[in-house]
């Protein structure tokens, strides 16, 4: 998939089309990186919302949920280090006056490089066949093996002048490298410059007396400063977490790639609070839990990579990216970081509060060590969407435009479709579909031919159709179509539940 911008282009153009994702204040001429997900797309987002919970929460007995406020006491930005360490590295162009993220023009560098031994290695796959052995070829050849030293020298400069805070190098490294502005094509760059990525906003009935609070820019920290609220009325015995789902902002210096990067997003995330020392284990475990979630999904095993870390956060001792091959290439989708005592020590500094646990194994108090995993939920909506959005050529010499959503996360389940709109053919069809409604989203239509009715289910992903003709008056019976297979058959009306829920059951 990687780097297929047409195929982008594509979902974003099918998303407005087929009401999924529309964008911001689209009559006002719109909001610069600001979507609004429309009416199939806030059941495929609220579906994928779910499954993480009932994956999260409802499968372990140890996990549980909260949602804080977005609204919170300023000085928690403070302690968590947002306030002082929240930064992007960012630079001008000064001819096209455009304003980039330094540390991600070098990292499009990298992944132009990364292009190159992609095209290699598919020339060698075209001319050796099935002799062909990817591994050997991407340690011998010497072309790929000078590429791979490039983009890791460049990765290891660039991560460890942002690391030490050396933005003059980072801007060298830009004008070495020759990286010229996407827009004027021109290399006249100003210094680079930190900027925080935090919306302020004020809290109080006057400007003079009012607060300057933020809003949140992570929903991790709601977790922390309730962690004992939850540990005592909860009873919780470490190890155990507490999971969360909503909105953060982040004041984003270029937001781009459709809902990839936002500046108000949501986020899915878990704090796992363990014993200190049992953290490294607790973190290969939930990395494998994490990749295991993804590929019950049934999305590609080959379009997920984990990435470890360079440079690490100042409040981990490991970190690593779950990948996934979008149509603009790898990039990140899923974080999961060891984030040691960091977070609960700075609040009980901040507060003077003791935010220990009472272990009584060991019979001695400590804070907790933490393993954090978080998903951006638009990111995994696109992920979805582009594993899903496929263009058929059909046996007839037609083509469709079908969306092969796990059946599970689909808009509707079913589409109920009287054959005509007489008859008492839309008076049965309004039997079975208020039957079928107890128990999954459905979607009655009955304009247009029928074909035509199958090709807009097919576009949003409906695992089922339902034909209701003349003969199911008679008999009962009516014909269900699978969007996947395109097969038709007949099956009585009675059985309709229990084959619509096999095959949710069965692919997520």
């Amino acid at each position: 998939m990687t780097n297929n911008e047409d195929k982008l282009k594509k979902i974003i153009s099918h998303s407005k089309e087929y009401g999924f994702v529309f964008q911001s204040s689209e009559i006002y001429d719109g909001l610069s990186a600001v979507y609004d997900y429309a009416q199939n797309g806030v059941e495929l987002k609220k579906n994928i919302r779910n499954h993480w919970w009932k994956a999260m929460v409802q499968m372990n007995e140890n996990i549980v949920g909260i949602d804080s406020a977005i609204f919170m006491h300023p000085t928690i930005w403070k302690a968590s280090g947002h306030v002082d360490a929240f930064n992007d590295p960012m630079i001008d162009n000064k001819d096209s006056k455009k304003r980039y993220r330094a540390d991600v023009l070098v990292e499009d560098y990298i992944a132009k490089i990364e292009g190159k031994i992609n095209k290699e290695v598919a020339k060698a796959a075209k001319r050796f066949g099935e002799a062909f052995n990817k591994e050997e070829f991407l340690n011998t050849n010497p072309r790929v093996i000078a590429n791979r030293e490039k983009m890791k020298a460049i990765s290891k400069r660039l991560y460890g002048s942002l690391e030490n805070n050396n933005l003059d190098d980072v801007k060298a490294l830009i004008e070495e490298l020759g990286i010229a502005c996407p827009v004027s094509g021109s290399k006249n760059w100003t210094e680079v410059k930190q900027f925080n990525l935090m919306f302020a906003t004020q809290m109080g009935s006057t400007s003079e007396g009012a607060n300057e609070i933020y809003l949140r820019p992570e929903t991790a920290q709601g977790i922390f400063v309730n962690y004992l609220n939850v540990q005592k009325t909860g009873r919780m015995k470490i190890p155990f977490g507490i999971a969360q789902t909503g909105k953060a902002f982040r004041n984003e210096i270029v937001a781009r790639q459709f809902i990839f990067r936002m500046r108000e997003f949501e986020q899915m995330e878990l704090q796992f609070f363990v014993r200190p020392g049992e953290e490294k284990k607790w973190y290969e475990y939930w990395k494998a839990e994490r990749m295991k979630w993804h590929l019950s999904l049934g999305m590609n095993k080959e379009d997920y990579r984990f990435h470890d870390h360079e440079k690490l956060a100042h409040y981990a001792n490991a970190a690593t990216d779950i990948e996934f091959d979008f149509p603009m290439g790898f990039k990140e989708l899923e974080g999961i970081h060891s984030r040691t005592d960091f977070d609960l020590k700075a609040h009980e500094e901040h507060t003077g509060k003791k935010l220990r646990y009472f272990d009584p194994e060991l019979n001695e108090s400590y804070v907790p060590y933490v393993v954090e995993t978080s998903i951006g939920l638009d990111r995994m909506f696109l992920a979805i969407m582009s594993t899903a959005y496929n263009e058929e050529k059909l046996e007839d010499g037609s083509e469709r435009v079908v969306l092969n959503l796990p059946p599970a996360l689909a808009p509707y389940k079913a589409a109920i479709l009287p054959l005509m709109k007489k008859d008492g053919l839309p008076e049965k069809a309004r039997e079975i579909m208020a039957e079928l409604q107890e128990n999954f989203m459905c979607q009655y239509e009955e304009k247009d031919a029928i074909g035509k009715r199958y090709r807009r289910q097919d576009a949003i992903g409906t695992p089922f159709c339902i034909t209701i003709d003349h003969d199911s008056l008679e008999d009962n019976m009516v014909t269900i179509r699978d969007r996947d297979t395109m097969k038709q058959e007949r099956v009585a009306v009675a059985d309709l539940r229990q084959i619509i829920d096999a095959k949710i059951r069965n692919k997520a």
